[in-house]
């Protein structure tokens, strides 16, 4: 598949231009900065996932007023900058926003290569970094290092374990075979799943039958899959982002790749995914997934209506669920002093969109790490620290 194509699809639930929201004159603002990529392979994902749940979460702030501070109402101010799927302009642009821009908050980077890049810049101007796309095994190091390092997500070992023991049941029922192909995306994320996940899977009794690393930016993925197919996998597992998700499915349904379980990582979980390819992604794994309630279907009607953009089934409700913690801690402190923030996320337990959560370690204590496409709604369907999920199907066939 080639990116133009993939752009097609997500950029029809993404808008991608800058995003400012001014605040009214006769209240006090709150300057919040954003940087992400708008530009470059992973803006599809960024304009997906990272800016829009920004955008609805100033939107319903505004709208009843303003942050309740001690101060009166301060409404919301986004200031959104282009990383162009670049390390060094997402540093200059953390930096700008510190020491130009002089904002309140500054939210965490879009994908974990450039979170880790950026975390000492938040440190060194005293911003908290909170980040949800961005999934490590480094947290417990990095908080070590800059204290005020929130992770809001599972760790790379747990990703990988998590997605591991699915396959792992369907083969210990007899569901399918011991031989596994697995493909990575050559970034730090991709990587560090790869090289978690083969000690797991012999673990699990899994032979891993194709082992190969693409580079960041790969447009055709034909031969990936071609040599994959030639390996006769009974599962294949992708530790992808959306341009390969994309484009390695397209390449799926060429081959008609004939695994009983097929996952694939990020942007699996975006709509735009499914409204792609249908029928043929049904009971595709992939990491992510929600539970399906009315709380979180009215989530994806008000963030369609109000960003255009269709939210995914993964990043977009914690994104949400963290705006939520992060509400409810200025107005409640009563402040926007960082630190204090901060200390107050750090200690507490808050009621969201996803359930109850808390940051034990500073990294996030409920995640779905699983889902699985079922009939048009991405399911969670394993995880950490939650207890109830959807049964997981046989992959059959590409529709």
């Amino acid at each position: 598949m080639k990116r133009r194509e993939f752009l097609k699809y997500s950029v029809a639930t993404a808008v991608a231009a800058p995003f400012v929201r001014a605040a009214s004159a006769d209240t006090g603002v709150y300057k919040v900065g954003m940087v992400g990529a708008k530009t470059g392979p992973l803006a599809p994902g960024a304009t997906v996932t990272h800016f829009p749940p920004y955008q609805l979460w100033a939107h319903e702030v505004n709208e009843r007023g303003g942050l309740k501070l001690k101060t009166g109402p301060a409404k919301i101010q986004l200031i959104e900058y282009d990383d162009r799927t670049q390390p060094p302009e997402a540093i200059k642009a953390v930096e700008r926003l510190g020491t130009v821009d002089k904002v309140d908050w500054i939210g965490g980077n879009y994908a974990t290569g450039f979170n880790l890049a950026t975390a000492p810049v938040f440190d060194k101007y005293k911003y908290p970094q909170m980040s949800v796309a961005c999934i490590t095994d480094q947290a417990p190091a990095l908080v070590k290092k800059y204290p005020n390092f929130f992770m809001f997500n599972a760790s790379t070992t747990n990703y990988a374990k998590t997605a591991i023991s699915v396959l792992k049941k369907l083969k210990d029922s007899g569901q399918i075979g011991n031989k596994v192909a697995v493909v990575n995306v050559g970034d730090d994320f991709g990587i560090e799943l790869a090289n978690a996940g083969r000690p797991l899977f012999k673990e699990a009794g899994f032979d891993i039958v194709y082992d190969k690393s693409y580079p960041l930016g790969t447009q055709d993925y034909a031969p990936v899959m071609k040599a994959a197919k030639s390996a006769s996998p009974d599962a294949f597992v992708a530790w992808s982002y959306p341009p390969d998700t994309f484009g390695l499915a397209d390449q799926a349904k060429i081959e008609n790749l004939g695994v009983k379980a097929y996952y694939c990582a990020i942007g699996c979980a975006f709509q735009g995914f499914s409204l792609k390819n249908g029928a043929a992604i049904e009971n595709v794994l992939g990491a992510g997934g929600v539970a399906d309630t009315p709380e979180i279907r009215a989530f994806y009607k008000r963030h369609k209506e109000v960003t255009k953009v269709d939210a995914d089934y993964g990043g977009s409700p914690v994104y949400y669920a963290m705006l939520q913690m992060l509400t409810e801690t200025i107005e409640t402190i009563g402040t926007t002093d960082r630190m204090a923030i901060a200390d107050h996320i750090r200690k507490n337990k808050f009621k969201t969109l996803v359930g109850e959560l808390s940051l034990p370690g500073q990294t996030l204590d409920k995640v779905n790490t699983v889902g699985q496409w079922q009939n048009g709604f991405f399911n969670a369907v394993a995880g950490t620290g939650y207890s109830e999920f959807a049964p997981v199907k046989l992959k059959t066939n590409w529709g």
